[in-house]
C-alpha cells in the first residue's frame, strides 16, 4: 500500500475514490480533514440550542430591517421628504446587504463562519445604534448608516442557514429552517445578547457534516467554478428567479403597506392627515401583527403540507411555492382595490395573502440545502441573495415611490390623489406575483435530477459519470 500522498492526483472536477475538488465528495480522507470529521461530535442539545441562537438573531435583523416602515409617516414629516426619497432608505439597506453577501458566501464557504457573523454582527450593533442620533439637517448620515447596517445581515443572513443544514438532515433540517425563517416576519441591546449568544453557544461544524454519512472528504476550487456549477443548476436558477419576484412583492408591500393604509382612512374621512411627527402609528402596529400572525401560520402550513407530500411528489416544494404565489396574487390585488372602501376587507384579504406568500419561506430554504452540496452553499445563500435583492425589493420599495412621485403633478394639492397615486403603485405587485409563481412552476421541472446529483455528489460519486 501506498501513502495518500504518493497516491496521483487527478484535477478533473467531481469525481470519486480520489482527490476531489472543492464541492464534492470523495470515500478516502486526507488525515487533517479526517481528524476534523472524527472529532468534531456536536450534541444534539448543543445543535437545538444554537438553531434557538440563530433564529432569536434573526429576529432582531428582521425587526430592523422594517423598522423604517413603521415609523415611515413620521420620517417623512421630519426630513420633509417625498415618497421616492423614503423608498431610498430601504434601497440603500438593500443594496450594501446584496452587494456584501457574495464577499460573505466567498468566505462563509473557506474561512471561519462563527467569526465571520460575530464580526458583522459587532458591525450592525453600531451602526444600528448611531443611526438613532441623526439630527434633522443630517438626512445622508441616516442614509449612510441604514447601508452599513446591511453589513450585519449580509454576513449572517448568508452563513446561518449554512451552519443549520450542517447541524441537521432529512425532515429534521427542514423543520430547523422552519423555526429559522418564522422570524422573517415577525434593539442594539438585544442585539448585544445576541452577540454574546453566538460567540459562546454557537458551534461550527464540519461543512456536510450532516450529509456527509460516508466519511467523504471535500477540497476546494475556485470560485468562479462554484458559480459556473450553480448556473448549471437549474433548480437553483429558476428558484432564485422566483425568490426575487417574491423579494419584491414582500419588499414593497412591507415598507409602503402602512402609509397605504394611512392614506386610505384619511381619504374615507376616518383620521386627518399627518401634517406633524410624531404621526399615528396605529396602522404600522395592525399589519405588524398580521404580518406576524400570517408569517408563522404559513411557515408552519407551508412546512407540514411539504413533509406531508415530498416523499410521494418529488417536486412537491417548488409546486407548493409556486401554489402559494399564484394564489396570494389575486389576494393582494383585491386587498388594494378595496382600501378605497373598507379598510376591514383589506386587511383580511392581506391577512390571506401573506398567509399564502409565507408557505414559501422554509420550503424555498430547504430547497437550495439540498440541490446544492454541501460546501457550496454559502456562496449559493450569497449568489441568490445577491439576485434576489439587486432584482427584488433592494428596487421595489424606491420604484414604488419613484412612480407615486410622478404620478403627484396630475393634482398636486389632493389628500385623496396621494392615496390614489400611491394605490396605483401598488398595483404592480400581484402581477411580479404571478410571474414567480411561473418560476416556481420551472423549477419543478427539474428539482428531481437536480436534488439526485446533488446527494450523489455528497456521498462520494460523479453524478454525470453514473447517469
Amino acid at each position: 500500500m501506498t501513502s495518500n500522498q504518493h497516491r496521483p492526483r487527478n484535477r478533473s472536477s467531481l469525481r470519486s475514490n480520489i482527490t476531489v475538488r472543492y464541492g464534492s465528495m470523495s470515500s478516502e480522507q486526507p488525515d487533517s480533514d479526517a481528524s476534523s470529521m472524527q472529532t468534531t461530535v456536536i450534541s444534539q442539545k448543543r445543535s437545538y440550542i444554537a438553531v434557538a441562537v440563530l433564529c432569536y438573531i434573526n429576529l432582531l435583523n428582521y425587526m430592523d430591517r422594517y423598522t423604517i416602515a413603521g415609523v415611515l409617516l413620521s420620517i417623512q414629516n421630519y426630513f420633509g421628504i417625498p415618497d421616492s426619497t423614503s423608498g431610498l432608505l430601504q434601497t440603500v439597506f438593500i443594496c450594501s446587504f446584496m452587494f456584501l453577501a457574495p464577499v460573505f458566501g466567498y468566505l462563509g464557504d473557506r474561512y471561519d463562519r462563527k467569526l465571520i457573523m460575530i464580526v458583522g454582527l459587532i458591525v450592525w450593533i453600531v451602526t444600528t445604534l448611531g443611526s438613532s442620533f441623526v439630527k434633522q439637517t443630517h438626512f445622508w448620515v441616516l442614509v449612510l448608516t441604514r447601508a452599513l447596517v446591511g453589513t450585519g445581515e449580509a454576513s449572517y443572513s448568508t452563513i446561518a442557514p449554512t451552519i443549520i443544514g450542517d447541524l441537521f438532515t432529512g425532515t429534521k433540517r427542514t423543520l430547523m429552517i422552519s423555526f429559522f425563517y418564522i422570524f422573517i416576519p415577525v434593539n442594539p441591546a438585544l442585539g448585544g445578547l445576541g452577540l454574546l449568544l453566538l460567540v459562546f453557544l454557537i458551534p461550527n461544524p464540519p461543512r456536510g457534516a450532516s450529509d456527509n454519512q460516508g466519511g467523504a472528504t471535500m477540497e476546494s476550487t475556485s470560485y468562479i467554478e462554484d458559480i459556473k456549477y450553480l448556473l448549471k443548476n437549474r433548480s437553483f436558477v429558476w428558484s432564485s428567479l422566483g425568490v426575487t419576484a417574491m423579494a419584491f412583492v414582500t419588499g414593497a408591500l412591507a415598507f409602503w403597506t402602512p402609509t397605504f393604509l394611512f392614506r386610505a382612512q384619511v381619504t374615507q374621512g376616518l383620521r386627518p392627515p399627518c401634517n406633524e411627527e410624531p404621526c399615528d402609528p396605529l396602522d404600522s402596529y395592525i399589519f405588524g401583527a398580521i404580518t406576524v400572525v400570517t408569517g408563522i401560520v404559513g411557515v408552519f402550513l407551508g412546512t407540514c403540507i411539504s413533509k406531508q407530500l415530498r416523499d410521494r411528489v418529488p417536486n412537491a416544494d417548488p409546486l407548493i411555492c409556486a401554489v402559494g404565489m399564484l394564489s396570494s396574487s389575486p389576494c393582494f390585488f383585491i386587498a388594494i382595490v378595496l382600501a378605497a372602501t373598507s379598510i376591514p376587507a383589506t386587511y383580511t384579504f392581506i391577512a390571506i395573502g401573506e398567509t399564502l406568500l409565507s408557505l414559501n419561506w422554509a420550503i424555498l430554504a430547504d430547497i437550495l440545502l439540498y440541490v446544492v452540496v454541501p460546501t457550496r452553499r454559502a456562496t449559493a445563500e450569497a449568489l441568490q441573495i445577491m439576485v434576489c435583492h439587486l432584482l427584488g425589493d433592494a428596487g421595489s420599495p424606491y420604484l414604488i415611490g419613484a412612480i407615486s412621485d410622478a404620478l403627484l403633478k396630475y393634482n398636486p394639492e389632493s389628500p385623496s390623489w396621494d392615496f390614489r397615486r400611491l394605490e396605483y403603485s401598488f398595483l404592480l405587485c400581484p402581477f411580479i406575483g404571478v410571474l414567480g409563481g411561473l418560476f416556481f412552476l420551472m423549477t419543478s421541472l427539474y428539482i428531481k435530477e437536480d436534488r439526485k446529483a446533488a446527494e450523489l455528489l455528497a456521498s462520494g460519486h460523479d453524478y454525470e459519470r453514473i447517469v
